[in-house]
This record gives structure tokens, sequence and C-alpha cells, in this order.
């Protein structure tokens, strides 16, 4: 327990800051699972809204401090390039 005044502060805000950077991960988390699930289930119209959003979440962690922008460049690379492998995937199986 802190004995100095400002210390305690500190700890108020720590917490409150550590409150808002799980929920906000946990968002992220969720969303990118989310796109996983419909990218396997093949549904790719709800994939690729599913995949704006993500990479939305990605782009808000980065600005809120919970990403470093490099990682979430490979994120967000990662995710479209999951989503551009299903997009030719599916066009190669149906005949043009």
């Amino acid at each position: 327990m802190p004995n100095i005044k400002s210390a305690a502060k500190r700890v108020r805000i720590t917490r409150k800051r550590t409150l808002r950077n799980a929920s906000l991960k946990s968002a992220l988390r969720t969303a990118i699972k989310k796109f996983n699930t419909a990218l396997q289930s093949g549904d790719l119209n709800l994939a690729e809204q599913l995949l704006r959003e993500a990479v939305r979440r990605i782009d808000k962690s980065v600005t809120k401090g919970i990403l470093h922008r490099n990682a979430a460049a490979r994120r967000k690379s990662r995710l479209t390039r999951k989503f551009q492998a299903a997009l030719k995937a599916q066009s190669q199986k149906e005949p043009a």
C-alpha cells in the first residue's frame, strides 16, 4: 500500500488503465476469432465484413498503446493474406 499521495494516485490510474487495456485486448481477440470462424465456414461476404472490423480494432489498439504499430501491421497483413487465399481458393473451385 502506497504511503505517498502521488503513488496512491498512480495505483488508481494503473488499475483503471489495466481494466481498459484488458477489455480492448479481449475485443480485439474476439474480432479476430470471429473473422477466422467465418473464413473457415466459407462465408466470404461475412468474412470480408469481419476482416474490416478486425482491422479497425487492430488500428484502434495501436492508438490506445495496446499493440505496437509493427505488430499491428503484421497482424493485419496475416489476416488479409488469409482472406485473399480463401478468395483465390473459392474462385478456383467455381468454373468461370
